[in-house]
């Protein structure tokens, strides 16, 4: 089951053999990423936003209290993380302008004072931003798609797919480690987009991907839709674990919102290897609701990360508070010392000369 049709995936999605699809992902998990589930931090360091879509509870016309944390506060949060023994720190915002002279600041402070690694989260930039914040230390960047539908992404997000897959290969360009993923059950989805989004993860070969159901939020156009499917969600999570094999996937705050915090082992035995904690201070965190319900809203960093620990210990794996490096990196970088490129590469031109001359 290494690789799958687009009929099969779509079968599996509508749940033709879940104990099936969950075994076999937890089996290439553990093949492929280990018993190992990375921890990592994440600061949400501010909610204002530009963008206006449709399913976010931050969206510029959002009747939130915004908030935009400050440069120390921030690097404070970071050298927080490394305390508790976290190895990587995500710092997250809504997609605004306040901190694009801040944030190459804020990652060489954080990379000069601690050894973690560091991923951004800030949304679409423009090339010269992305070298920037690379040349600042940047090590991963976080940059969900959402959607395949373009059609879809447009009606809601008002913006254009083609733009964010664009900003998706600059940030391959420039060497980061990039993640995207997408949002499972929006109004107007249909399974053959998950389709589409599942082979796309292959096809992109990201080294993250960060896949959630939708929760609809009050005071948003879509606050009376259902919620997505915890059941399809899971199925996806399952599915992008078979065909992209060693990509980090997290068990996202979404699916366990929806599943409930001591169900979190559940989305690890789907493929998920990762899960983040909130190191927000908890007068921010609380502002930052993209949707209701939120885990870790008013829990302290310490007592949740002691629980999810005990939690992956009680299902047979084993929290690891390191850096978590892509492991198609490293795939990558073995192949390539063994010459596997070379013969790969070689193998491509060889068919691409059969297929002129016939």
């Amino acid at each position: 089951m290494e690789t799958l049709l687009p009929s099969e995936i779509r079968d599996y999605l509508l749940g033709v053999d879940d104990e099936e699809l969950f075994r076999i992902a937890d089996k290439v998990r553990e093949r492929y990423t280990g018993k190992k589930i990375y921890l990592r931090a994440i600061v949400e360091f501010s909610n204002v936003c530009r963008n206006d879509c449709k399913y976010c509870g931050i969206r510029r016309s959002a009747n939130v209290r915004r908030y935009a944390m400050s440069v120390e506060e921030i690097v404070k949060c970071a050298h927080y993380a490394e305390d508790l023994g976290y190895g990587t720190v995500v710092l997250q915002s809504g997609e605004n302008t306040l901190y694009d002279s801040k944030i190459p600041e804020i990652v060489r402070e954080i990379k000069e004072t601690t050894k973690l690694a560091v991923v951004l989260s800030v949304g679409e930039k423009s090339f010269e931003q992305y070298l920037e914040y690379r040349l600042a230390g940047a090590d991963r960047y976080l940059l969900k798609h959402e959607t395949s539908n373009s059609e879809l992404f447009y009606r809601l997000t008002g913006r254009s797919l083609e733009r964010r897959l664009e900003c998706l290969q600059n940030l391959m360009v420039l060497g980061y480690e990039v993640g995207s993923g997408n949002i499972v059950g929006l109004p107007g989805q249909s399974v053959d987009d998950l389709v589409k989004d599942v082979l796309m993860f292959a096809e992109w070969d990201f080294d993250m991907l960060g896949i959630g159901p939708f929760i609809p939020c009050p005071g948003t156009p879509l606050e009376r839709f259902p919620p997505g499917d915890v059941m399809l969600t899971l199925r996806t999570i399952a599915l992008s674990r078979i065909l992209t094999k060693n990509a980090h996937i997290p068990a996202t705050t979404a699916v366990r919102t929806v599943l409930g915090e001591d169900k979190a082992h559940l989305v690890f035995r789907c493929g998920a290897n990762v899960v983040m904690g909130n190191v927000t201070p908890e007068k921010y965190r609380r502002l930052y609701r993209i949707y209701p319900g939120k885990v870790c809203f008013f829990q302290d960093p310490e007592s949740w990360l002691n629980e999810i620990k005990e939690q992956i210990r009680g299902a047979g794996l084993k929290p690891s508070g390191e850096k978590g490096e892509s492991l198609k990196r490293k795939q990558k970088a073995t192949n390539l010392e063994k010459g596997l490129y070379r013969d790969t590469r070689e193998a491509e031109l060889k068919g691409q000369d059969t297929r002129q001359q016939t």
